[in-house]
């Protein structure tokens, strides 16, 4: 009797997980004919997708153990302090992004690394996560104030610009609500996949190898450069999608997107390669010394900006998930505090306040300052 309930719950269970990720939310990997032109990039080796640099030797990896990491992660999965949120609603501001003049180069940071832009004429909407940043709506909610925005805000979209097939930047209730908004979807070889699935049509799909350049219809250029990270949407089929940071050229003015990235020499070669940029948008927080790899931790975060050398500096990736162990007013203290010493050009919009990419005056607040 108890051998046949035992397996009947093997069985249940077994089926749950099929069932769960055989949902399209989980997108595709890349299989056959779509899988052998991924596998033709220099940055394809062996059965993946590769960093430019090897990831964290045993030694370095013993030296964080050493660090409590798993104690770390048990408190915060379990223990949930209550550092991990903000105590209270985040000040944010509810734009009318239909009504924005098209002629008025502008960004509005959306929450976390979701972004809406317009430059040169041109609507782009990068990373979006408007609905869950979790294939378990429940699990990873949004602080409130952050959530704002859903898809009906957004108008009609010439580039989707996704860094990376993450939930946290590539939401698939969102990517649905949106399809018939998008003209275009830019993205790194492999996630395209995701997209097919999703039934968009594949002329309405460009897939970039690091180093690719594509003109996009304002005349300014877009080049797909690399980053430090991985990639995949769930256990199975990991790294079969590359990871991009984006440098967009136009008119003399040169915008970089990180994208998740731990720190590596991509930051310096950026710069040398596109010479004087004008804006950086780097990735900062959901950080921890196990993840080093991947999500680029405080001091090298600074590193990273100096490199780059960009006039204005913006960071996202924090203030609406708590993803790691740090708090989450954390990332925008060390940045803010590194900007008084340095002069990174910091720029700290809230959640749908309207940055005027052009204008060198714009003075901004401290809004995280003002909660607990």
């Amino acid at each position: 009797m108890a051998f046949t309930i035992t397996l009947s719950i093997l069985i249940f269970l077994g089926l749950f997980v099929v069932v769960f990720f055989s949902s399209p939310r989980f997108g595709k990997k890349p299989k056959g004919e779509s899988l052998a032109k991924l596998q033709v990039s220099p940055n394809f080796v062996g059965s993946r997708f590769v960093n430019q640099s090897p990831r964290l030797t045993k030694d370095q990896k013993k030296k964080d153990s050493e660090k409590n990491i798993f104690l770390q992660f048990w408190k915060f999965a379990m223990a949930k302090p209550s550092y991990l949120k903000p105590s209270t609603t985040l000040p944010s501001i509810k734009t009318d992004l239909m009504s924005l003049d098209l002629d008025i180069d502008v960004l509005v940071w959306l929450g976390h690394s979701t972004l809406y832009m317009q430059l040169g004429g041109c609507r782009f909407l990068i990373d979006p996560v408007l609905i869950s940043g979790s294939p378990v709506p429940f699990i990873n909610k949004a602080f409130k104030g952050s959530d704002i925005y859903i898809p009906n805000d957004i108008p009609k979209i010439d580039y989707l610009l996704v860094t990376h097939d993450h939930f946290d930047h590539l939401d698939y209730k969102s990517v649905k609500s949106l399809k018939d908004k998008i003209g275009k979807v830019v993205c790194g070889l492999g996630v395209g996949e995701h997209f097919k699935r999703w039934k968009f049509d594949g002329s309405t799909i460009i897939e970039l190898d690091w180093s690719d350049r594509i003109v996009l219809k304002n005349g300014s250029e877009l080049f797909a450069c690399p980053a430090r990270h991985y990639s995949g949407r769930s256990s199975f089929g990991s790294d079969l999608a590359l990871w991009v940071s984006f440098v967009i050229k136009i008119g003399g003015y040169t915008l970089f997107i990180s994208g998740d990235s731990g720190y590596d020499k991509h930051f310096g070669e950026i710069s040398k390669q596109f010479g004087a940029i004008d804006l950086a948008i780097i990735e900062n927080g959901q950080y921890g010394h196990g993840w080093r790899d991947i999500h680029i931790m405080p001091d090298e975060l600074l590193l990273a900006v100096e490199e780059i050398g960009a006039k204005k500096l913006f960071t996202v990736h924090n203030s609406k998930f708590a993803l790691a162990q740090h708090g989450w007013i954390e990332p925008l203290d060390n940045i803010y505090k590194a900007d008084k010493e340095n002069g990174y050009g910091l720029m700290t919009p809230m959640i749908g306040e309207v940055v005027r990419l052009k204008d060198e005056t714009q003075v901004f607040n401290n809004w995280w300052k003002t909660i607990d």
